[in-house]
């Protein structure tokens, strides 16, 4: 079996909260789906409510305090990446941008990314593709073609029920996809020699 890490990134402010339930489901969908195509895909769930301290002592200091820091790696380390927000005023929120605000440069270059989103009503899932996708097109990710939104009829009811279970399936089937045809992520190290010595000497 392949080796490969998944990193979940949920924005949900409350306890229990929808936006985890997606993206739990979302992880297990796809992690059920990355085993049929021999791929152990390990997952680490972030809940950014617990960073929301960090974030902000980061953005104003620009150090960023021990356990985010330990987030970020696993963020630029992981072969994809599920990112997951509530949809406050027709956009994410602003937890979850300060998240992706801080990483660094290229950090999701190439990076499959599965997007999804929770919110009260239908109306609110016109966040994926006017707010999540441009921002995830600007840090040059490999966004899978299938968002998922998740309103709150779609948990309740067998069929709004079976709909998201479809939806989730797809998306996750097609992360499990991106991230098995492409070689491990690996973190470069910013002060690796990249030239040898002797090569140094000959410029």
């Amino acid at each position: 079996m392949k080796q490969r890490s998944l990193v979940v990134v949920t924005a949900g402010v409350s306890r229990p909260s929808s936006t985890r339930l997606l993206a739990d489901r979302l992880s297990a969908a796809a992690v059920d789906h990355a085993a049929g195509l021999g791929v152990d895909l390990t997952v680490r769930v972030v809940e950014l409510r617990d960073l929301a301290h960090d974030l902000m002592n980061h953005m104003l200091t620009g150090f960023p305090p021990e356990a985010l820091r330990d987030v970020l790696d696993d963020v630029a380390a992981a072969d994809g990446l599920i990112a997951v927000t509530p949809v406050f005023n027709a956009s994410y929120s602003g937890l979850f941008k300060s998240f992706f605000d801080v990483l660094e440069k290229d950090t999701l270059a190439d990076k499959p990314v599965l997007i999804a989103a929770t919110g009260g009503t239908a109306r609110h899932s016109l966040a994926l593709d006017h707010a999540l996708r441009p921002l995830f097109a600007y840090l040059r990710a490999a966004v899978v073609p299938t968002a998922v939104f998740a309103a709150s009829e779609d948990w309740g009811g067998d069929e709004a029920e079976g709909q998201l279970r479809g939806r989730v399936d797809r998306a996750g089937r097609e992360l499990a996809r991106e991230i098995e045809r492409r070689e491990p992520a690996g973190v470069v190290d910013p002060f690796a020699l990249t030239t040898s010595f002797e090569e140094l000497l000959r410029s």
